[in-house]
């Protein structure tokens, strides 16, 4: 089961105890997955479509607490390669499917005349509480999110470009900076930061998927910090193993060419102590010398001694 699922499948205990959230968290649940089907002399009928038993059987057990309905369930087999289900729930004009329209602040009246209320209603989200609530409604009704091992994406996707504003704006109200994203024909309000997707859950009430994404964000990181400090070191090393062999070839060179004994004394020590020494760092070949220079004395003798080098090999004056 996929992270994503089992989110939901926590999610999906969760029941309000107060009342204005319950139809807050349905409102947004049906704003999200349900469709209008009209019949003839204008009736109303509502269609819930979820992929999620765990949520239809929540929201069947919410419509009932609320409204006093029992919503008829459907069990259908997906088209595309017959894998998994969906779950249908219907809301018959027979069971006030208008007027549940109109309490979830979905179907508005205007001069006499139903339309849909494209944002978010005002009156369903008043309380903090109301928000969370309609937030885990539509997380439900139309969210995912992937597994924090493969990478960090929460999104919500609305055929609105209004909701999909309004559910940014209600999820960034919360601190969070959600973004928005045309893809297709559907709005896409997005989350990509491990740590903001974090907060989210926790506003939904999910805290034991999130102790789960917190785990493995943590454990990512320190694996990638790890890596990091494997991979400078290496740097590091390669880098220090190319200047050594750079300075025994160039000490080499002279050696072959005039002899060591015409360097400075200093100069002449620092060679013969890296012809001794191939393998040891600036630290450890300053700690030898007598007396002991620091990282950036013995580079800079060293650095003088590839100099020279330089200037045999292109017969130029010392």
């Amino acid at each position: 089961m996929t992270f994503s699922a089992n989110t939901k499948n926590e999610l999906a205990l969760l029941i309000p105890e107060n009342k204005c959230c319950l139809l807050a968290e349905i409102s947004g649940f049906m704003r999200m997955c349900g469709t209008i089907r009209l019949s003839g002399g204008g009736r109303m009928n509502v269609k819930l479509v979820t992929e999620n038993p765990a949520a239809a059987r929540k929201f069947l057990r919410m419509l009932k607490s609320y409204f006093g309905i029992h919503a008829d369930l459907t069990i259908s087999q997906t088209r595309i390669l017959k894998k998994g289900h969906f779950y249908e729930m219907i809301i018959p004009s027979e069971m006030n499917a208008e007027q549940i329209l109109r309490e979830t602040g979905i179907l508005g009246v205007r001069e006499g005349c139903n339309y849909i209320v494209e944002g978010i209603p005002e009156n369903i989200i008043k309380k903090k509480c109301c928000r969370k609530a309609y937030l885990r409604g539509v997380f439900m009704g139309s969210g995912s999110l992937s597994d924090p091992e493969k990478g960090y994406h929460l999104e919500i996707v609305s055929n609105s470009e209004a909701l999909a504003s309004d559910i940014k704006k209600l999820i960034n109200s919360f601190g969070l900076h959600a973004k928005t994203v045309l893809r297709k024909k559907s709005y896409v309000v997005y989350i990509k930061e491990g740590e903001q997707i974090v907060d989210f859950l926790n506003i939904l009430g999910a805290h034991g998927r999130l102790l789960d994404f917190e785990n493995i964000r943590i454990v990512k990181e320190l694996r990638n910090k790890t890596n990091r400090l494997v991979n400078c070191e290496t740097a590091n090393l390669d880098k220090t193993v190319n200047a050594a062999s750079r300075q025994l070839e160039s000490i080499e060179y002279i050696k072959t060419a005039r002899g060591l004994q015409f360097l400075p004394d200093k100069l002449r020590e620092a060679a013969e102590l890296r012809l001794e020494q191939p393998e040891a760092s600036l630290q450890e070949l300053g700690a030898l010398l007598d007396p002991p220079v620091g990282k950036s004395g013995i580079n800079h003798r060293l650095k003088k001694l590839e100099e020279i080098a330089d200037r045999l090999r292109n017969g130029r004056d010392i």
